[in-house]
């Protein structure tokens, strides 16, 4: 019981810090590659009308919000569940890849994105979190 409770809050402890990581480097990516002008980000349906207007460099930072986020939030459950179990943050992984597949139903990027998104920053990144937590610091 023990272990089980102590890898639900490495759960917990790896969503609030990847959720924080990820939409810090959203925030972030809004500054150093400014939406056109004239264009409304700052609701669902002004980013999905915006959406045509974009170019490849507006999504660097949210392909490097996805990947880093999952990488931070399973890099701390894994130190926190005692880097023995990678359950934690394979947990990390899946949940972050689903919030990424359901954007892909809700906002209409562009499918280059949506594939590499999805493909490359959930899973390998939380698998590459596991691997540098396990480690002895």
């Amino acid at each position: 019981m023990r272990a089980f409770l102590k890898g639900l809050l490495a759960v917990v402890v790896g969503l609030v810090v990847g959720s924080a990581v990820n939409m810090g480097l959203i925030l972030l990516g809004a500054r150093v590659v400014p939406a056109p002008a004239g264009v409304d980000t700052t609701t669902s349906e002004g980013l999905a009308a915006a959406m045509p207007l974009l170019g490849p460099a507006h999504f660097v930072f949210p392909f490097l919000a996805h990947a880093l986020g999952t990488f931070a939030g399973a890099l701390l459950a894994t130190w926190v569940a005692g880097r023995v179990s990678r359950v934690p943050a394979a947990v990390i992984g899946v949940l972050f890849l689903a919030g990424g597949i359901a954007s892909c139903f809700m906002l209409p990027a562009p499918r280059w994105f949506e594939v590499l998104d999805v493909v490359l920053a959930y899973l390998p990144f939380a698998w590459l979190g596991y691997r540098l937590g396990r480690r002895p610091v």
